[in-house]
């Protein structure tokens, strides 16, 4: 089983990454729902706390994808923390998504309020 997971690495590394793309997109696009009229948002914002998150998550699962070859290789014997590594990036990128529904839901009552 654990060789089919391995496998499967480069796979859900391409995926994750069309993922992250999908989720800086919608995050740009909340911000610019919520400022329409502003030019763009300042150093350290609400955007640029998301792409840092982003790429967060992206390191982790590129570090997991890493220890995972290296065990398939041969070049390392760690297999506990390369599965370690990789459930560590797989919870991350769940409590993304669940922050980024979380953003979205909200965004979309902000647009709902009457004014």
């Amino acid at each position: 089983m654990a060789v089919n997971d391995a496998s499967m690495a480069p796979s859900l590394s391409s995926g994750l990454l069309a993922d992250l793309a999908r989720l800086e997109q919608d995050a740009q696009r909340l911000v610019a729902a919520a400022a329409p009229g502003a030019a763009a948002a300042p150093a350290g914002g609400f955007a640029d706390s998301l792409v840092q998150a982003l790429r967060g998550v992206d390191g982790q699962d590129q570090d997991a994808a890493q220890r995972m070859t290296a065990v398939e290789t041969g070049e390392s014997d760690d297999l506990v923390g390369a599965m370690l590594a990789s459930q560590q990036a797989s919870l991350s990128f769940s409590m993304l998504m669940q922050v980024r529904n979380k953003v979205v839901g909200a965004v979309d009552e902000l647009i709902k309020l009457p004014l």
